[in-house]
């Protein structure tokens, strides 16, 4: 029988703030957080703005000497993990260490350690590579250098899988609990991906707004003038347990988690699939996993990235999912203000829903201003929205059809 799992800590870093008290104030303030690139020159690139952390100094948490050996991703995770740990009240002692597990995801990893290292060869020949490029850059390194700095001997992996990468870590960590493989997870993911490659690879794509002009306003899910995403850096990170193990240590619970969806759409390598179909069948699964009607779900955190086919899909699957109800279902995308963090998505907007689950607050859709046929539901509009609602679903879904969704309750002891 599988057991209970709840969430004791959350930890967010992101354009809004770095951690959760500074963070979530901002969100709910609809505080937007992208601005003109600072990490490099963008001029002449189409795109010019992006969601980047404001004054974060890695030296909060790591050595001067460490850093060599960690690409920004691995710096975000571990700020966003201790912050999810504190939070938590967590202590790894030798006793529990075995039954601790971390599991954090990445959609790029090291893409900025690449590109500085590849630089390198061209320019001085294969001795210029630094002996930590490898580890430096390997998407499971925010994994070991969590488990490392804990001491958590448990199950400890990462995903990959594109901007569902997070949610599948928080959704897998679940199932990892559940299933008696551990008693805790440190769980979530990371992304330090604005990189003249990173900008310059979506911009090919066409994917990014190029609202350069405003950056504030540039990151509008749903709104009929979208032209695109908006690059976000960060990390969101859960710490989950077993019912049990948190109230033996009187750890304070924020929300259970109680469903959880996988799912592809063998269709297409950048498109969705035709009317949502694998989003319909992944938010579908989350509600049959935890055995919640529709009539009980109070708040979506979507998708939303803000191009035109991926909000007007993820608007037809919700449709399909909830029918005559969905008109009534709040829904937001917090990347109006964070910008898309790719494999980080996931966990910081889990990390989210949490949180406006224990507060009983929604976080708004800001630049939302010029109302779309094609998508016509209730998005929160600019203003957080004070809410007495039990469940909340957070929707992530990656090139390749890579589909994730998670189902957390409000605790009520």
């Amino acid at each position: 029988m599988s057991r209970r799992v709840v969430v004791t800590g959350v930890g967010l870093v992101c354009a809004c703030g770095i951690g959760a008290a500074e963070a979530w104030p901002n969100l709910l303030a609809g505080k937007p957080g992208v601005r003109r690139i600072t990490q490099f020159d963008p001029s002449g690139f189409d795109c010019q703005i992006a969601g980047e952390v404001p004054d974060f100094d890695p030296l909060r948490w790591v050595e001067k000497k460490e850093l060599k050996k960690m690409g920004r991703f691995i710096q975000l995770a571990i700020a966003s993990a201790d912050d999810a740990v504190r939070m938590a009240g967590l202590t790894v002692t030798p006793e529990i260490a075995d039954r601790v597990g971390v599991y954090i995801g990445s959609g790029i990893g090291g893409f900025d350690v690449i590109e500085r290292e590849h630089s390198k060869l061209l320019q001085g020949g294969p001795g210029r590579i630094s002996p930590f490029f490898i580890p430096s850059a390997i998407v499971n390194l925010a994994s070991g250098y969590v488990s490392i700095r804990y001491g958590a001997r448990g199950p400890n992996s990462a995903t990959a899988t594109a901007c569902s990468a997070s949610a599948h870590a928080v959704g897998d960590s679940f199932h990892i609990i559940g299933r008696s493989d551990a008693e805790v997870m440190i769980c979530g993911g990371s992304e330090g991906a604005i990189t003249p490659m990173c900008i310059g690879g979506f911009g090919a794509m066409r994917a990014l707004s190029t609202r350069n002009d405003a950056p504030a306003r540039a990151s509008r899910p749903f709104d009929a003038q979208r032209d695109g995403f908006v690059v976000g850096e960060g990390s969101g990170v859960l710490v989950l347990e077993s019912l049990e193990h948190a109230q033996r240590r009187g750890a304070p619970i924020l929300a259970e988690i109680v469903g959880y969806g996988m799912s592809g759409d063998a269709f297409h390598i950048t498109q969705p699939a035709d009317q949502g179909d694998g989003a319909y069948r992944v938010m579908k699964l989350a509600l049959q996993h935890g055995g919640v009607p529709l009539e009980e779900i109070g708040y979506i955190n979507a998708h939303g990235t803000g191009t035109q086919i991926g909000d007007a899909i993820e608007t037809v699957a919700i449709k399909r999912v909830f029918g005559e109800r969905a008109a009534q279902v709040p829904i937001s995308s917090t990347k109006s203000m964070t910008g898309h963090l790719l494999g980080g998505a996931g966990g910081l907007e889990a990390g989210i829903s949490v949180l406006a689950l224990r507060d009983r607050i929604l976080p708004p859709t800001i630049n939302y201003e010029t109302p779309d046929p094609a998508c016509d539901l209730d998005y929160i509009p600019n203003h957080a929205r004070r809410a007495e609602l039990r469940y909340a679903l957070s929707n992530s879904f990656g090139f390749g059809g890579t589909n994730a969704a998670l189902l957390f309750k409000r605790w009520e002891g």
